[in-house]
């Protein structure tokens, strides 16, 4: 595993880092070939407004999916995208497939495979869609778009009822606590980041009383 991780490091280094410098190719050819630069001032203003709004997620994120996610599979993750709807439940979903303990070894690579079959069926359907969306959006009824605002929250239900069904004591606990906290006057981008890391707490001190009371029991025996 630790050459796994070294090569991981290495590679996802590379590849994130080619990903970024060909996603500026475009808007400096715009700007400094083409002439179309539209401004110091409007980057600034527009850099500052987008920060100022999804800014905590680029520290938010890491931390919070990487416990799942693993070295490689954060890797990927990042580089495809769409994480808490497309990465993370199939990354959770292969793990359950070949019962992998969270955290493992053995999760981490079968969560890697997971999202990188599921970055490969994302770039097919992407490029197919992009072919024939026009067409497809236009075909399909009302009800089957409204439908669509319904599929993040499902999403997110389903990974909760994984981890839930094998700890039902922590998946009741972290859902307690997201209400809460949801209905607590906290701003919003703080919402996901103090639910994990109260849940964390709660579950770590349980599992410290747990072996405690282990520990006892096993003095006494």
């Amino acid at each position: 595993m630790k050459v796994f991780h070294s090569r991981s490091h290495f590679w996802g280094r590379v590849t994130l880092l080619s990903m970024i410098i060909a996603t500026f190719l475009a808007p400096f050819y715009l700007s400094f070939v083409v002439g179309a630069h539209p401004g110091w001032d409007v980057i600034i203003a527009g850099i500052i407004g987008y920060a100022s709004f999804i800014g905590i997620m680029w520290a938010l994120e890491p931390i919070t999916y990487y416990p799942t996610l693993g070295v490689s599979g954060t890797y990927l993750a990042f580089m495809q995208g769409n994480i808490a709807n497309l990465c993370l439940p199939c990354s959770t979903a292969a793990q359950s497939a070949v019962n992998a303990e969270t955290g493992s070894d053995k999760a981490e690579i079968a969560g890697t495979i997971g999202i990188a079959v599921a970055c490969l069926v994302n770039m097919f359907i992407i490029a197919t869609t992009v072919i024939t969306g026009s067409f497809l959006i236009s075909i399909l009824p009302p009800a089957v778009e409204t439908a669509f605002l319904c599929v993040l929250p499902a999403i997110f239900g389903a990974v909760l009822g994984q981890f839930a069904y094998k700890r039902p004591l922590y998946g009741l606990l972290a859902l307690i606590i997201g209400v809460i906290v949801y209905y607590l006057p906290i701003f919003d981008l703080l919402n996901i980041l103090i639910s994990v890391l109260v849940t964390v707490f709660f579950v770590i001190y349980l599992e410290k009383r747990k072996d405690k009371r282990a520990n006892d029991s096993s003095l006494q025996i």
